[in-house]
């Protein structure tokens, strides 16, 4: 086949030349163009290549079966994509470089590949060294099959002459497409190579795994240029000193982008974590001030963490540092409990963590943090058995969460027996868990009840 012809377009206002320039003709934009190949062109070998295709009706799609979902056998996984991969669906895989992509997703391969026909093409390593890390985590599988290559017409010759169900890309930084002249990991690489995996997913029905790396700033090849292509983004996050990974879907065509998954790091590989409550409360210190467990609801799933906070004399201008949770947030709160509570803490050093390195963004987390930098503070301790959620609002206000019973349930299960939620939803509550269950309207009756 002919090699197609490629023209730069200009991503800022669309303006179209047949070589690169540094600066656009038309927006006076530095460094915004970019190598594509026409899509007429590339509409016209794709016909070439795939042969015509015929229109079908609904009614003969409905009467069809839907394919089943393909289950990885790791039950954190399988949660956030909704039940298992797709047959046809393109799934992104982002984060940073070293956090456990790799692992997680040779892992579930292995697992897939009991049953079915996977082709695991590792741009990154060679084949020793895939086959070395395999060996580590205890990973196996008859089916897997493992390729070398970073050329995209050679991978889709292998995906057609294999008939594998499963496709994974590790990375899709590595692809080169031999139309294109721009390096590997490049924006026009990295895209064309995205919709070129698309297409063949779609037209044989494999479900195709894209492994990419989110760089601090949001680098070109991340999720974000990626995301409008695929079906699914996954985004593993954690923090390298701690051992749990948090896998979250940001974009999901067949699931929930709600649920989450929470891993351990192993040297064996990644562990799911069957009770994540559980394991981010294992080091809660006891009566110690400026310590909340706080109830947090990700999908479906309540999850139980330790909020703390340090309220420190400053030795300058009063700083706010806040980890696990929005520093604009935090400092919205400090200002209510001082105008709406009467807590001098706006010339304090305020520092709010959250415990074992997990993001919260749900609003229920804002009664915990209140109640944590009052706690600490006043040098008070909350009682180790009383568990906090509710919204907070400008006004001093304690706002009805979402789900009170299930947050309750899983506490009980943790021996939780006190509750401070808003009292909007405690009126609303049909089972209380056996738990001591105490509403408040505003902060400061949230803070007679937990302190006084």
């Amino acid at each position: 086949m002919a090699k197609l012809r490629t023209q730069y377009v200009c991503q800022s206002c669309g303006h179209v030349e047949s070589r690169w320039v540094g600066k656009c003709p038309s927006c006076a934009a530095w460094s915004s163009l970019v190598e594509e190949i026409p899509c007429e062109a590339r509409a016209r070998s794709d016909r070439a290549h795939r042969g015509p295709t015929r229109a079908v009706t609904l009614e003969a799609l409905a009467a069809e079966k839907a394919p089943a979902r393909l289950e990885t056998g790791i039950g954190e996984l399988d949660r956030v994509l909704g039940g298992g991969l797709v047959p046809g669906s393109v799934v992104l895989l982002g984060g940073e470089p070293g956090i456990g992509k790799s692992t997680l997703l040779l892992q579930a391969l292995s697992r897939l590949a009991e049953t079915r026909k996977v082709l695991y093409v590792c741009g990154e390593e060679s084949l020793h060294q895939t086959a070395a890390r395999a060996r580590r985590i205890g990973a196996r599988g008859d089916g897997l099959l493992l390729l070398s290559e970073t050329d995209l017409g050679r991978i889709v010759a292998e995906v057609e002459q294999s008939g594998c169900h499963v496709l994974a890309i590790d990375s899709v930084q590595t692809l080169h497409d031999a139309d294109l002249q721009s390096i590997p990991g490049s924006l026009a690489q990295v895209r064309e190579g995205a919709a070129r995996l698309y297409a063949l997913a779609k037209e044989r029905d494999v479900a195709t795994v894209l492994v990419g790396h989110v760089t601090k700033d949001g680098g070109l090849a991340g999720p974000k240029t990626l995301e409008h292509v695929v079906d699914a983004v996954l985004l593993f996050e954690g923090e390298r000193g701690h051992a749990c990974r948090v896998l979250r879907a940001v974009k999901n065509r067949f699931g929930s982008t709600n649920e989450l998954g929470v891993f351990e790091m192993r040297a064996t590989g990644l562990e799911p974590v069957e009770n994540p409550s559980a394991a981010f409360l294992a080091e809660r210190p006891v009566g110690k001030p400026g310590s909340v467990v706080c109830a947090t609801l990700e999908g479906s799933r309540p999850l139980l963490v330790e909020v703390q906070a340090l309220v420190a004399t400053p030795a300058g201008p009063p700083r706010r540092t806040a980890v696990g949770v929005d520093g604009a947030r935090v400092a919205l709160l400090i200002a209510v409990l001082e105008q709406r509570a009467g807590l001098d803490v706006q010339a304090q050093d305020v520092f709010v963590n959250v415990a074992g390195g997990l993001e919260v963004s749900e609003p229920a987390a804002d009664l915990g943090t209140v109640l944590a930098i009052a706690s600490s503070w006043r040098r008070r301790a909350i009682p180790a058995d009383t568990l906090v959620f509710g919204e907070v609002g400008l006004a001093g206000e304690v706002r009805a969460v979402g789900q009170p019973e299930a947050r309750l349930a899983e506490a009980r299960k943790l021996g939780f027996s006190r509750c401070i939620l808003p009292e909007a939803s405690r009126a609303r509550l049909t089972s209380d868990a056996g738990m001591d269950v105490i509403g408040a309207r505003d902060v400061r009756g949230a803070l007679e009840a937990a302190l006084e």
